[in-house]
């Protein structure tokens, strides 16, 4: 072998041993800063679902770009705060009626009369309490144990919270700056096609959203509906809590089922059984119907894509990944249609579809 040759396979070698430690370095680094990524990830989300709001506040009223960011975002959190008062307001209430009937109720409860008591006399529970009550006070010592874990998570999630919307509120304040930036490194050629990409996944995010909220909204009124007709109480917080879980794709109607099943059958059993099985029924036609066929519109995508995206995603990356299946689907669809193989472009694919005909 000469020398060229040796060099040459040397040389090789090292750029493989690179390319394989700047792999291992880059996955370490993404799973050590994963929390963070994935409040950037999420930040980015809302920034771009918040950003045309902004733009169009812009122009028409206010002119600076700081006002016009500063009020949609308190303009958002006034409405998430109103929901959370309309939510929480009721439950504190029944919370308070509850703690002052809860020695009666435990009373009732021990002795098998009441509603409760008679629950739990007909599943077996009270007669298994009473039989292993020196089992129960230990477990019950034993879940008071964790409780810092709990605080600590507790106030790791609002500090999540507060940075997702302080780099949301920077993201949409500095993008003029950001898109000018990549425009003039993209140059003359490729900045109108930078635009369309970037109108097109925000038009992706935005239309997911919408699309979201539309299909929360049908459950949280089909469900007021039902928790009506049966008498369960409090029916329109329940069904907006209800609406609240259901923005999460796959599991939010599983969650929001627990909810209202579990006040249905708090006010009588067969109004439980009724509710049980509506939510049976609706996230079925919601998870293979509703979902397919509302987002395949708002983000422009096939129903299939749109199912597969989120079993996938959700399969992947968790809650996380069921969250941002849909949008995500609809970007790489963009980025396809502007970088992928020509025959995989709509205008390219239709001019040849007019030639052979």
């Amino acid at each position: 072998m000469s020398d060229a040759d040796t060099r040459t396979t040397a040389r090789r070698t090292l750029i493989v041993i690179g390319l394989v430690l700047a792999t291992a370095f880059a996955l370490a680094f993404v799973y050590a800063t994963r929390r963070v990524l994935v409040w950037v990830v999420v930040a980015a989300f809302f920034a771009i679902a918040l950003k045309p709001l902004v733009d169009r506040l812009q122009r028409r009223l206010v002119r600076r770009r700081a006002l016009a960011t500063l009020l949609v975002f308190l303009a958002a959190l006034v409405v998430l705060a109103a929901l959370a008062a309309v939510i929480l307001a009721p439950l504190v209430n029944e919370v308070g009626r509850f703690a002052d009937r809860a020695p009666e109720l435990l009373h009732d409860a021990r002795a098998g009369r009441g509603p409760l008591g008679q629950v739990l006399e007909r599943t077996g529970v009270r007669r298994y309490v009473s039989e292993h009550s020196d089992q129960v006070r230990d477990l019950g010592s034993r879940l008071r144990q964790p409780v810092v874990g709990v605080l600590r998570g507790v106030v790791e999630t609002v500090a999540g919270l507060v940075t997702v919307v302080v780099l949301a509120y920077l993201m949409v304040l500095e993008s003029p700056r950001i898109t000018g930036g990549l425009l003039a490194a993209a140059g003359d050629g490729h900045g109108e096609r930078l635009r369309r990409v970037g109108r097109e996944v925000s038009r992706a995010v935005t239309g997911y959203l919408t699309g979201n909220l539309l299909i929360s909204v049908i459950c949280g009124g089909l469900t007021f509906l039902v928790l009506t007709v049966t008498g369960v109480p409090f029916a329109a917080v329940i069904a907006l809590l209800v609406a609240v879980a259901d923005l999460i794709p796959l599991v939010g109607a599983t969650l929001g089922a627990v909810i209202a099943a579990g006040a249905g059958f708090l006010h009588s059993p067969t109004a439980g059984v009724v509710v049980l099985v509506f939510f049976v029924i609706y996230q079925q036609l919601e998870n293979h119907l509703l979902q397919p066929l509302i987002l395949s519109r708002a983000v422009r995508l096939n129903p299939l894509t749109v199912l597969v995206s989120v079993l996938l995603a959700a399969e992947l990356a968790g809650l996380l990944g069921a969250l941002l299946a849909i949008p995500a689907a609809g970007i790489v669809q963009t980025l396809l249609r502007e970088y992928g193989p020509s025959r995989l472009r709509p205008g390219r694919s239709a001019a040849a579809g007019r030639d052979l005909g």
